[in-house]
């Protein structure tokens, strides 16, 4: 099986930064696309940013210039640094990714159970 585990959620004042990480284990072949989603109360779940195996990133117009995503292909990990918050970044944070197992030919897309990030005063 493959499993996505995120850390790094938490609470913080307005302005303040946070780095979450997503690990992915398993019998992984090969990962594309890696992203992170958030999903507010009483919202639909939207991404907030994307990295493809070779470093290209995009992100929602929301979080630009204030979020960075990066990942490690050699350690099947996904990052994303979070600054200068502001009230309406308060989520659920989820880690994706587009995954082919060892033994497949297809991929699948594989999701981590979600990290809170609340940003408060």
């Amino acid at each position: 099986q493959v499993q996505l585990v995120e850390s790094g959620g938490d609470l913080v004042q307005p302005g303040g930064s946070l780095r979450l990480s997503c690990a992915a284990s398993g019998r992984i072949a090969s990962i594309n696309v890696m992203g992170w989603y958030r999903q507010a109360p009483g919202k639909q779940r939207e991404l907030v940013a994307r990295i493809t195996s070779g470093g290209i990133a995009n992100y929602a117009d929301s979080v630009k210039g204030r979020f960075t995503i990066s990942r490690d292909n050699a350690k099947n990990t996904v990052s994303l640094q979070m600054n200068s918050l502001k009230f309406e970044d308060t989520a659920v944070y989820s880690c994706n990714a587009n995954i082919r197992r060892l033994g497949s030919s297809i991929t699948a897309d594989y999701w981590g159970q979600g990290t809170q990030v609340t940003v408060s005063s």
